[in-house]
């Protein structure tokens, strides 16, 4: 086949993506809170389709892992300890030549509560050391401020999200960092996978379903408190950071009808619209006209203070970032169909598409589809921060990870983002999902690895946390030294 060069936008933001919660362990140290992440649940045994979702989380598990000070039975507490490990991980980043790393900020290393009104200084020092080191390695930092950790005290004194008064506190939070960090970070985004709430009310809200007797309302109510606090962040971020750029994030569940059934394509665009309801909000400044009825027949009435709209309309983001693992299919007769299993939902299977370990459908395509989407309905620049595929890595006889499969994932939908950009997308950047192994999210296990450097830890936290370049890590380097794929025919 013939050799292609696709080169990418000058000034392309390549880099790659962890989340503090997954990465830096080190939960009760330097005068850290106990946050939601600390007590997700890792149960050894269980079939990876069946593990625990946090928003199944009782009241029974929150009590036992309030009490509880394993970091075994909850694995997020020890990460991958890039607390401590941080100056070593933005070396092998910075060998790699990440343009920019997107991490997150702990609230509860800044507030270990949430609502003090002086904050941990320990805490503001680490993230100081690390914004810098990054600097130095000539890594541009993308910050986070919520990435799925909000502090228990708060989950557990104001329902989480559900109390107007943490809007305040979390505008306090951000109010303080982008104050210690003004001079040195441009790029933040506000809440990680903002739409997520409505899957996973704990991981995203704080909402602990056993204590509401509508967790619907509530889910709905703590979210438009976080498309205020939203709101309020990017007035914060353009008034402390002159020049700085905010946005929000999504999780792109771009969805296909089954069929040409115009009730299967109904289906698939209400699907698809809901989705994009989210956005609607935090770039367009409003709620989309849809979520009348969609609140009417759902029962939802929310609770709004005068001024709002106003707050909404005024204080809109600057880019859109955005996850894309996979897409979805919808049905009318989903139910009898096969059904594949997601990262955030499962759903009816795609007969043309192939899935991973974990029965996630493979899908670059359908990335060129959702940068087109986004940008034709919205014309602002689009950030893709997380994009990867979890696989189990197994070693070669001579020491070495021949992680092929990965290399063949990036490559795929990399080239997609390079057909999206020469139809005219303005894609800023791209992050990786997670440049190094950390403890996943959705079931809190070491052996879905998604990183171009493997950490030696095994799920029950067994290891010497060594980190090793995978094959992946030498061809991502590559790519980055090119702005772009030399031959993508070819690993």
């Amino acid at each position: 086949m013939t050799n292609t060069t696709r080169t990418f936008p000058e000034g392309f933001l390549w880099g790659g993506a962890i989340a503090a919660n997954q990465a830096e362990g080190a939960w009760n140290v330097d005068g850290k809170g106990l946050s939601t992440a600390d007590i997700a649940i890792y149960r050894k045994g269980v079939a990876k389709s069946e593990y625990k979702k946090h928003n199944a989380i009782t009241e029974e598990q929150i009590q036992e892992a309030m009490e509880s000070t394993s970091d075994r039975e909850y694995p997020k507490r020890r990460g991958i300890d890039f607390y401590h490990r941080y100056e070593e991980d933005l070396a092998l980043f910075g060998e790699m030549g990440l343009k920019t790393l997107r991490l997150s900020i702990a609230w509860t290393r800044i507030f270990p509560n949430g609502n003090e009104t002086e904050p941990n200084e320990a805490g503001l020092q680490f993230y100081e050391r690390v914004i810098d080191g990054m600097l130095k390695q000539g890594i541009e930092p993308l910050i986070t401020l919520s990435h799925y950790e909000m502090p228990m005290y708060l989950v557990n004194h104001h329902g989480g999200w559900t109390d107007r008064i943490v809007v305040d506190y979390f505008v306090h939070f951000c109010q303080t960092v982008f104050n210690r960090y003004k001079e040195k970070v441009k790029y933040w985004i506000t809440f990680n996978e903002i739409d997520s709430i409505v899957r996973h009310p704990f991981t995203s809200g704080g909402i602990v379903p056993d204590r509401f007797d509508n967790v619907e309302q509530a889910v709905y109510q703590a979210l438009h408190h976080q498309f205020v606090a939203s709101s309020l962040a990017v007035k914060y971020c353009h008034e402390i950071i002159p020049g700085s750029q905010i946005g929000c994030m999504l999780t792109k569940l771009t969805t296909y009808a089954h069929t040409c059934n115009p009730e299967d394509v109904l289906v698939a665009s209400r699907d698809n619209q809901f989705n994009l309801m989210f956005t609607d909000v935090q770039v367009r400044g409003a709620y989309p006209y849809f979520t009348k009825r969609l609140f009417a027949e759902k029962g939802i009435v929310l609770d709004m203070l005068e001024g709002d709209e106003e707050i909404l309309k005024v204080h809109t983001v600057d880019f859109i970032s955005f996850s894309y693992y996979m897409s979805l299919v919808s049905s009318v007769d989903g139910d009898r169909l096969e059904q594949v299993s997601g990262n955030t939902t499962g759903g009816v299977k795609n007969p043309y598409l192939n899935t991973n370990d974990w029965g996630w459908q493979i899908d670059p395509v359908g990335l060129r589809i959702s940068l087109n989407e986004l940008y034709s309905r919205y014309g602002v620049p689009l950030f893709i921060v997380e994009n990867g595929i979890g696989a189990v890595d197994t070693f070669e006889e001579d020491g070495s990870i021949q992680d092929d499969y990965r290399i063949d994932y990036f490559r795929s939908h990399m080239e997609q983002m390079h057909e999206a950009i020469l139809d005219g997308v303005e894609l800023m950047g791209y992050t990786s999902w997670g440049v190094i192994d950390l403890i996943s999210y959705s079931s809190s296990e070491m052996e879905k690895r998604y990183g171009f450097i493997y950490v030696d830890q095994d799920n029950d936290g067994n290891g010497t946390l060594e980190r090793k370049r995978k094959k992946s890590f030498f061809w991502y380097k590559d790519v980055i030294a090119n702005n772009g794929l030399k031959n993508p025919c070819s690993i």
